[in-house]
């Protein structure tokens, strides 16, 4: 029988990233436990990087491993697929809400062709562009005030950005859902990852873990991880539980909106990881594979 770390400790350090709405996210977390202090941590995606899918996690994952703090709370949209050896997902709390936001106009049919509508996300894009061939869909970054500024500013016609973001930074009266898009994989869910054998913070983080959540994270995560998609993947997923039936949709498709996939299924959440990969297994079949390697030579 292996052996399990069990710590003496008196407080559970809580490692996140540094910006406002990672902190505010921290919060949140560090307000339903005791005893916690929170540990900022600068990764490699605030100093600008865009190499990777671990660009906002793996830094503090370092920190995990390295035994600096105790627990990590992740945007789920930023974990990749697989872990580095010896971290576990150890908890999801109750999932805000995962919809994209559309912030400047009423709705994506009151944008005149032409109009420039802000992004960062190749997904969003993709999206939009498949929705709308006549918008211009412009590169936009940084974090969600500088993004509301620039719409103020006039650099934007709309911008759109994860509602969950504005919600939990109090600015969810700045935008309207956008139901016509696939949300990111886990958009709008938290991921509290630990040491795997850290039965104090497993624990700590059990008990904040809401079942829909984290099923419906199971599943996007398990469709993700089957399709190789990487952070240059223009793909969406959303599982929705319903009791014991799990809806899944899906969409992959080109940044620039000429040829895209989308695929619905419901299966029981009883197994989240079967649906999730039953989807991929459709979307492969339909030709996701081309369409991604398609959209990963375009990123380059």
């Amino acid at each position: 029988m292996g052996w399990r770390r069990r710590s003496c400790r008196s407080v559970i350090r809580l490692g996140t990233r540094a910006s406002a709405l990672a902190l505010a996210q921290a919060e949140s977390v560090a307000a339903r436990l005791e005893d916690v202090r929170i540990v900022p941590i600068t990764t490699s995606g605030d100093r600008g990087s865009r190499d990777d899918k671990s660009r906002f996690v793996k830094e503090i994952e370092e920190a995990l491993l390295a035994g600096e703090i105790d627990l990590a709370v992740h945007s789920a949209k930023d974990v990749p697929g697989e872990l580095p050896g010896g971290l576990s997902i150890v908890g999801v709390p109750e999932r805000a809400d995962p919809r994209d936001a559309l912030c400047g106009a009423e709705s994506l049919d009151s944008l005149g062709d032409g109009a420039a509508v802000g992004t960062s996300s190749l997904r969003r894009r993709a999206q939009l562009l498949a929705l709308r061939p006549g918008l211009e869909v412009r590169e936009l970054r940084g974090n969600v005030d500088t993004r509301l500024r620039r719409l103020a500013d006039g650099d934007f016609d709309a911008i759109v950005v994860a509602r969950a973001g504005l919600e939990r930074l109090g600015r969810d009266g700045n935008g309207v859902p956008l139901a016509e898009l696939v949300p990111a994989p886990g958009q709008g869910c938290l991921a509290l990852e630990a040491r795997a054998d850290d039965d104090t913070a497993i624990e700590a983080a059990a008990g904040l873990t809401d079942r829909a959540a984290l099923v419906a994270l199971t599943a996007e995560r398990a469709l993700v991880t089957a399709l190789d998609a990487t952070c240059h993947t223009p793909i969406g997923a959303h599982a929705a539980p319903d009791g014991d039936a799990l809806r899944v949709t899906a969409f992959v498709g080109l940044p620039d909106g000429s040829h895209w996939i989308r695929d619905e299924l419901e299966g029981n959440t009883a197994d989240p990881v079967a649906v999730g990969q039953e989807v991929a297994e459709r979307l492969e079949a339909a030709g996701a594979r081309d369409v991604l390697a398609a959209a990963e030579r375009a990123a380059a």
